[in-house]
Order: structure tokens, then C-alpha cells, then sequence
């Protein structure tokens, strides 16, 4: 089965807060009612985030009801779990042992739910003979979902099947694969796992309840495959018919708790740093203060920095619950006794966290019921839960000691969870900036006044005047948005430690470098480092000889030199910041610029006449064109008369022609320059 779960405590910066450091955040020891809580996570690559602001504590009794028999189709059922698939749906599965179906129950978005049966069946006889163990697991490189069934009571029926629920576990008609009894090294197999190591092999695991073996399946890449089974015997001599098996990677190592109904005990079974070991170590836990009684199911689950074991036991009807900081111990059992009416219960699914509740459910043999387990939540929280990576700012309204849990990867291997108790004190008076915005280059004074704060320290130096590190207000200039750390302490005990956060809008302008350029050519304004995007608008100034004024890049065409402007603005939070920057173009009159081509037939005037383009030619002494024979097909003296492409008043023939000019700039610089053009029709 699946057994496992992680539920993360979160990061959390405040703004009045005393911060201690986390793995996986950094949390508050201590804050005040109404004051604005930030949660900031470190880990951002995990698939999938959970933070629970008032959640039900695991380390708190659970209570129990059992919701019956009615509808539920169960006749002996031997295992169940539960899990959330892609699309927000909760669902449980369970197989009936001694009827041979598989079941689906869908809780819809709630776990609190009572839930909806579908009846597979036998699978059209796939499903292995007296099914007793199953494990759901989701595959990403296929986009699937896949759930692994063991049965048999003897080792002639034994078999192992993967039934294939494709994209979704809606799926009306899943498909079903029965591998067998792989070599004959199944014999009586409970407590299924399946997991992808770190080199992306798949490999599986589960105990031989009749033979007291571990066997391993190799899937190599692909979990779709026919596995390969190896008999790893009995590691330490640990296991004592084992009736379930449940899985969790910790601390860099995989481990499996084996529940033993011989010996009345736990197993442990370490497997090292990967999966593929064909060595594992088995030591026996013992029966934990004889609470160990006749057991039947474990389930591993993750929380506040240690795993919880919770096991069932079959003929006692009760609930055993071990905590411990890390898999290799130490253990500490609390046993809960009966809850919520369990019958000889056979199996118990993972906790899942349903919101801010906690779920497990636990199938009841003697009288085939279902008994649903719930750790709850309190309500003194702004917000329940948020499953993005950064929650939005919330606060608590009533002094007390409260967990927030923060989850990442929930229902993976590599889920963890930490979680933290606040402390929260009735809160003092206190004046602070809320989000404070200026422009890059301006300056703000940040105040955290409160009258009866003892002490008050602003710990941040960045572009700060520190002459005020220890007053209730210090002016800042920062260059980008800086959070200002100050810390307050009261005689109560309170202690604010906040951040006020100052962001700074950044306009940057860049009109490009200054340049030189032909007389008569253009070129295109604008640098790379402007600020560019929604909102911000670009003004070139002066507006002469350019394409547009309004673009952050635009061509000018000055006949002269000219110093341009540009300025950028964005109006933003209220504000209206600016930046400016300068670009000069001068022009070199020490050449002639003419085209290499041109149309006459086009429509276009700046391409269907041929001619000078410089607009500093003080003196044209001559310009002339000539055809190919020498003869002359156009001269003229001014710099502003173009050939039309005709000779003698007949349409010149396409082809190349050569030029020649002679005069002087504005400057008295004198020029000279020949060369060809392509006429073109």
C-alpha cells in the first residue's frame, strides 16, 4: 500500500516576528494578534505546495467515526488507500479479499465526503485471487497513474497485478495487467511499494506473509514493464509473518517497517541510499511495551520534523501511533486505543491533508465498515490554507500557541514537511509604513513607532542613515526594493520582528551612444538598457528629423548635427518616475551619399529618382551620369536635382550606369567621389 506522507511546515517571515531558521523556512517564535504574518518558503523546484496556517496537529489525539457498511460494497476487505489526483478530486481504493473486486470510492473535493462506489469487479479476472495489499502510484514521464494489487493466500494463488488508470483515476474502464507469480517467489505477498530511485529506475518491494521474505521487483525504466523479481530472503531474520509493509525515504536512506502478526511486533528493514541493494539489514523493533498486539496494517507519515508509524491492530480493534525524528529512531508509542468503532481493522490508508484537516480511513473486517480518522483544524487564522509556492500576508485574531504546517511534494518520495509553533501575544500599539514606494533616487523616511516598546533597532545599514538605528524612524535611499529589518521588544514579551518593505520603481533611459554619421544617412536611437514594458511611455525630444518621438527606439535623419533626448515614465502606485539620457549625432560632410539603386517605375519617391542625398553640399560643381557607351544621360550643378531615369525623353534602359561629382561642404571642405547605380524596372 501507499503509506506514507509529508506534511511541511512553513517559512515564515512576519512583520513582527522573532525569526529562528528552518530547512525548509525561516519561522517566527513569537507575534502578536492582528499583526500581518509573511510567509517566505526557501524551496522553490518542488511540484506541488501546501501551507496550513491553523491545521489539525498530528501530534494531537485523532478522532474517529465510523461511517458504516451501507453502500459501500465491502465483503472482507483486505487493503485501502487514498489519494488526490491531478484535478483536485479525492479518491480511495480497496480490495475485497474474499470476493475478489476492486473498488473505487470517490470523495469528490472533500475527504469529509461521503463517498461514491464504483465496482469493478474482478477485472474481467485480472485482479489477483484473494487481493490483499494495494499501492497507487503516479508516474510523470507518462502522465499516469498506476495502482499495484498483491493477493493470495497460498503460494499456488499468489499473484501480483498493475491495474493502468491512464491520466486520470476517473477513468470508467481501466486496464489491467496480471504479471503472475513472478518466478515463483510470491507466497501469500502483502504490503506492496513502488518507487523511482535517483537513477530513474523503478523498482518495487513486498513481504511474503507465508515464507517471511522480502522480494524485490526491478521495473528498470520503465514502469510499464514486466518486472523481474529476486528473493532477498529475510534481512536480520526481522521479519515474523509480516501482514503490510510501508516505505519512506529519510536522511538520504530508503526504510520499510514491516508489522509482524507472529512475533507481535515492528520490523524495520534498511536498504541504504538507492533501492537496488541486494543486501538489506532487518532489525526487529520489538512489540513497543506490549502495545504491539496481533497487527495488521502500518502507514508511515511525515510531520513536524518526525515520522509518525500508525498501525492497526486486527484483533484488539486498536490504534497504535509511534513518533520518531528520523526512521533510525529513537521511538516513542502512544497507543489510542479503539477509535471510531474499528472492527478488526485490516488496513490503514496514509494521512492525507484535506485543507487544513487530516484524514486517514480504515477498512473493518469483522463487519466490513469503513471508520474515517480526522485530526482537525482551529478557525483563529485570516486564511485556512494556500497551495502556492508564496502565500498571501494573514494574521491570527486570538492570543495562543498555534501550528502552521508547510508541505512541498505531498504524496511524493521526496515530499517533506517541517512545521513550527507560533506563539502569538495580544499586540501593543504600533505605527508602521505598509509597502512604502518610491522612485529610484528618492528618499523616504521609514517610521515603527509604538509608545510602549522598550527597545526598538533598525538592523538594516543599506543606503540607511545610521545615525538613527536605534529612533522609531531613520530615513533610507535605496537603489531597488530593500526590505528594512526593525526590531521592537516589549516588557510583555512580545518581540515584533518585521522587515518593512520599500519598493523602488526603476525607470532607466537610454537614448544610446553618441555617433557619427554620414551626411544624409540615418540612424536608429535607443539603447539596450531601457526599461521597457506595459506602462511606461518614451518621449524623444527635440521632434525633428525622427520617425516617431514615442517608440524607445526610433531613426533619425538630422541634416545637421542635433542632440536628442529621451525620457521614460512610468505612473505607478501612485507615483510618476522619471529617467532622461542624451544621445548626439553629428554629421560628417566629407563624402557624397548616394544609393546603389533605384526604380524609376516605383511609387515611392524616395526610391524612383536617383541623385544626392547629403544636405551639406555648400557648392555642386558637377554632377553627371553616364550610360555604359560614355555617353552623358544627366548633369546638373544642384545638389537637390535628381535623375528621373529618362534620356533624351524616353525611359533609359535597365542596366548599370556610372557617376561622377565634384564640390564642396558647408564647411569648405572640398569633395570628390565616383562610382555606379543599378537603374531597375
Amino acid at each position: 500500500m501507499r503509506k506514507y506522507l509529508l506534511l511541511v511546515v512553513l517559512s515564515i517571515f512576519t512583520q513582527l516576528s522573532i525569526v529562528s531558521a528552518q530547512t525548509l523556512f525561516t519561522a517566527p517564535d513569537t507575534v502578536c494578534v492582528r499583526q500581518p504574518v509573511k510567509l517566505n518558503s526557501t524551496n522553490f523546484g518542488a511540484q506541488s505546495y501546501y501551507w496550513g496556517f491553523c491545521s489539525g496537529d498530528i501530534d494531537n489525539a485523532p478522532l474517529g467515526t465510523n461511517m458504516g457498511s451501507a453502500g459501500f460494497n465491502f465483503h472482507t476487505p483486505g487493503n485501502i488507500d487514498i489519494i488526490q489526483d491531478k484535478d483536485g478530486v479525492y479518491y480511495g481504493f480497496v480490495v475485497n479479499s474474499e470476493t475478489r473486486e476492486f473498488l473505487r470510492l470517490n470523495y469528490g473535493n472533500s475527504l469529509g465526503n461521503i463517498p461514491t462506489i464504483t465496482n469493478f469487479g474482478s477485472l474481467t479476472d485480472g485482479l489477483p485471487l484473494h487481493p490483499t495489499s494495494l499501492f497507487i502510484l503516479y508516474d510523470k514521464t507518462q502522465q499516469s497513474w498506476f495502482i499495484f494489487v498483491s493477493g493470495g493466500y497460498t503460494a499456488s494463488e499468489s499473484t501480483l497485478g498493475r491495474i493502468d488508470f491512464g491520466h486520470s483515476l476517473s477513468n470508467p474502464r481501466p486496464n489491467i495487467a496480471n504479471f503472475g507469480n513472478l518466478n515463483g517467489l510470491f507466497d501469500g505477498p502483502k504490503g506492496v511499494f513502488v518507487a523511482q530511485d535517483a537513477n530513474a529506475q523503478w523498482y518495487g518491494y513486498l513481504v511474503n506473509r507465508n515464507s517471511n521474505d522480502l522480494v524485490r521487483l526491478d521495473f528498470s525504466y520503465n514502469i510499464s514493464n514486466t518486472p523481474i523479481s529476486r528473493n532477498l530472503g529475510n534481512p536480520g531474520g526481522a521479519l515474523n509473518t509480516p501482514t503490510d509493509m510501508a516505505g519512506i525515504f529519510d536522511a538520504g536512506s530508503w526504510y520499510f517497517f514491516v508489522t509482524n502478526r507472529a512475533s507481535n511486533t515492528i520490523a524495520r528493514i534498511d536498504l541504504g541510499h538507492t533501492l537496488d541493494t541486494l543486501t538489506p539489514n532487518g532489525t526487529n523493533l520489538g512489540n513497543f511495551l506490549f502495545r504491539i498486539l496481533a497487527p495488521s496494517s502500518v502507514s508511515l507519515n511525515r510531520d513536524c520534523g518526525k515520522i509518525y508509524a500508525y498501525i492497526t491492530d486486527s484483533s484488539t480493534g486498536q490504534l497504535i501511533s509511534i513518533d520518531m525524528p528520523t526512521a533510525a529512531g529513537p521511538y516513542n508509542s502512544i497507543d489510542y486505543s479503539v477509535i471510531g468503532g474499528m472492527n478488526f481493522p485490516s488496513s490503514i490508508s496514509s494521512i492525507i491533508r484535506d485543507n487544513n484537516n487530516l484524514f486517514a480511513f480504515v477498512t473493518n473486517v469483522k463487519d466490513s465498515t469503513l471508520t474515517r480518522i480526522n485530526i482537525n483544524e482551529c478557525f483563529n487564522s485570516s486564511i485556512r490554507s494556500f497551495s502556492e509556492v508564496t502565500p498571501p500576508v494573514y494574521f491570527y485574531d486570538a492570543p495562543g500557541l498555534y501550528n502552521v504546517y508547510y508541505v512541498i511534494d505531498q504524496g511524493l518520495p521526496t515530499m517533506q514537511v517541517e512545521c513550527k509553533e507560533i506563539r502569538v501575544l495580544p499586540v501593543p500599539p504600533i505605527a508602521i509604513n505598509i509597502n512604502p514606494v518610491i522612485c529610484k533616487g528618492d528618499t523616504i523616511k521609514l517610521y515603527a513607532i509604538s509608545n510602549t516598546a522598550n527597545h526598538i533597532t533598525w538592523q538594516s545599514d543599506y543606503n540607511a542613515d545610521t545615525a538613527y538605528r536605534f529612533m522609531d524612524s531613520i530615513k533610507v535611499w535605496p537603489d531597488y526594493s530593500y526590505d528594512y529589518h526593525v526590531e521592537l521588544t516589549y516588557a510583555n514579551g512580545c518581540i515584533i520582528d518585521t522587515n518593512v518593505f520599500v519598493k523602488v520603481i526603476k525607470v532607466v533611459a537610454d537614448a544610446g551612444p553618441d555617433r557619427t554619421i554620414a551626411d544624409g544617412a540615418s540612424t536608429t536611437l535607443g539603447g539596450p538598457n531601457t526599461t521597457l514594458g506595459f506602462g511606461y511611455t518614451y518621449t524623444w525630444s527635440p521632434v525633428t528629423y525622427l520617425s516617431t518621438t514615442a517608440d524607445p527606439f526610433v531613426v533619425a535623419t538630422p541634416p545637421i548635427d542635433y542632440t536628442y533626448t529621451l525620457e521614460v515614465a512610468l505612473a505607478a502606485d501612485g507615483l510618476n518616475c522619471k529617467a532622461s539620457d542624451t544621445v548626439v549625432v553629428s554629421i560628417n560632410c566629407g563624402d557624397f551619399n548616394l544609393p546603389n539603386a533605384f526604380v524609376p517605375s516605383s511609387k515611392n519617391s524616395v526610391t524612383n529618382k536617383f541623385g544626392i542625398l547629403n544636405q551639406q553640399v555648400a557648392q555642386l560643381n558637377y554632377f553627371r551620369i553616364f550610360d555604359r557607351w560614355g555617353n552623358t544621360v544627366f548633369e546638373t550643378t544642384s545638389p537637390t536635382q535628381m535623375w528621373d531615369g529618362t534620356y533624351n525623353g524616353k525611359e533609359a534602359m535597365v542596366g548599370v550606369y556610372t557617376w561622377i561629382a565634384d564640390g564642396f561642404c558647408t564647411s569648405g571642405k572640398p569633395i570628390k567621389k565616383h562610382g555606379n547605380v543599378t537603374l531597375l524596372r
